[in-house]
């Protein structure tokens, strides 16, 4: 490690607690401001984006005079958030690299193009695969006299923390690697706990998905595949062992 890599590293290390407070503060505010442009943004296109949304549903209705409004809120709310989510993840790990050595700050740009992709490819594959199965399994419960009648504000809700929940679920790679990175696991420990994990996924799909089976897999079988890639990035990045390091030290 250069001089100049330590003194960084040093530096980042010696920063007082209340400026760590104080640079939090400014990124959730940068954060903050960067949802509300995009949902004013969004909202200019709310009556559009609302018609994609609610198209798994068909029909949906309002019971209030300011329901419709409110829907199209939130629909801006919703597409600010997910527009920002490079935002978010951008000042997430500015935040905590002072944490860690300086060359490892140099994977700011792939950690974050990586996280846009696996939430907005989670986000995806639940609204165009998972919604449209759970609404024709919920909706089939009626019968000739007991119709659906689906409020679209109760729906949009739905939609968005099903959507929300699977492109979270879909960071798991990026968290695994962020905490391979700080050396808390390891591959040896994510293999050894595939078993836990396998139970912590069909768990999570029962509390997530709507009560058919169909959903629950169409999220554990994915997540399941992601726990595997996680292993296999944490093998590749993780932080090596005191142990290792000092092995390879004698051996140059």
């Amino acid at each position: 490690m250069t001089d100049q890599a330590k003194s960084n590293d040093e530096s980042s290390v010696d920063m007082p607690f209340l400026d760590h407070i104080e640079e939090l503060r400014q990124r959730l505010i940068r954060i903050f401001a960067s949802v509300i442009i995009f949902s004013i943004i969004a909202y200019v296109f709310s009556e559009h984006l609302l018609n994609i949304l609610v198209d798994p549903a068909g029909v949906v209705y309002f019971r209030e005079p300011t329901g419709a409004f409110m829907v199209r809120v939130k629909v801006s709310l919703f597409c600010g958030i997910a527009v920002s989510v490079p935002v978010i993840l951008y000042h997430f790990w500015r935040f905590i690299v002072p944490g860690l050595y300086s060359h490892e700050s140099r994977s700011l740009f792939p950690v974050v193009t990586l996280g846009t992709v696996f939430f907005f490819g989670g986000a995806s594959f639940c609204f165009l695969l998972v919604v449209p199965l759970a609404m024709e399994f919920l909706t089939g419960f009626g019968s000739e006299n007991v119709k659906a009648w689906i409020d679209v504000n109760e729906y949009f809700s739905f939609v968005f923390w099903m959507c929300l929940a699977f492109g979270a679920v879909f960071e798991l790679p990026i968290i695994s690697y962020f905490l391979g990175r700080l050396g808390l696991i390891s591959h040896h420990l994510l293999a050894k706990g595939r078993r836990y994990a396998v139970l912590a996924i069909l768990i999570l799909g029962a509390v997530i998905t709507p009560p058919d089976i169909i959903s629950q897999l169409m999220l554990a079988v994915p997540l399941y595949l992601l726990y595997e890639v996680s292993i296999i990035v944490v093998r590749l990045t993780g932080r090596r062992s005191t142990e290792n390091q000092s092995k390879e030290t004698d051996t140059e």
